[in-house]
């Protein structure tokens, strides 16, 4: 375990950094598009582009894709899986993961994060600060919890979908494909595909403007 590059010079691909440097990986390397322009990252080095990285994956024992966007990260994940790339997940040493959760590679578990017992979430998700996910949830491929956020017990979040800062999720809810859940939102009631929800409870976003018009209608 000696050598980590991660995809994306950002803020996010900083604090992948740490934690590989935490998981005992002393070679952490950084690749982005912006290079040659972008050459450093605090102390790690910029190398080249994501196409220098195809080239290169075969020197590293594993490869992180720290860009946000989930669809980007899951469709690069899957490009440098097919070049031979390899792929782990990547926690931090203060995060309580249960024994009896399955994470898929490619995943990242941030710092004080809790993924209880019988859980499962995909490959190339994050579960970010201080989020928890309780027991017996499901997470699709490409997922982010943000910071904060709750998950209760039973919880379904299919493929690609966001749950923004600090929202809380009510137990045996089902969240759908390609969903965004705005920040602070509770949620009670199932969201179905590619929906915008916000506001305690969320709600879809359409719903709101609707509202929005009566009012000024009025």
């Amino acid at each position: 375990m000696n050598s980590c590059a991660i995809l994306g010079a950002s803020g996010h691909g900083k604090v992948i950094a740490e934690i590989a440097e935490l998981n005992g990986y002393k070679k952490v390397d950084f690749f982005d598009d912006t290079w040659p322009e972008l050459k450093t990252v605090h102390h790690w080095l910029v190398l080249g582009n994501s196409e220098r990285l195809l080239a290169l994956v075969s020197q590293y024992d594993i490869v992180v894709i720290a860009i946000g966007d989930n669809t980007i990260r899951l469709k690069k994940q899957i490009e440098f899986q097919a070049k031979g790339a390899n792929f782990s997940v990547l926690k931090h040493p203060s995060a309580i993961v249960s024994r009896y959760s399955e994470l898929d590679v490619g995943t990242v578990v941030m710092a004080n994060a809790v993924i209880n017992s019988f859980a499962s979430i995909g490959v190339a998700s994050i579960v970010n600060t201080s989020a928890t996910v309780d027991h017996d949830c499901k997470l699709g491929n490409g997922v982010h919890i943000s910071p904060g956020v709750n998950l209760a017990g039973g919880v379904t979040v299919g493929e690609l979908s966001w749950i923004g800062l600090g929202a809380q999720v009510k137990q045996l809810i089902n969240i759908g494909d390609q969903v965004i859940v705005g920040a602070g939102s509770t949620v009670v009631n199932d969201i179905s595909n590619n929906q915008i929800v916000i506001g305690t409870p969320a709600k879809p976003l359409d719903k709101f403007k609707e509202q929005t018009i009566k009012v000024s209608l009025c």
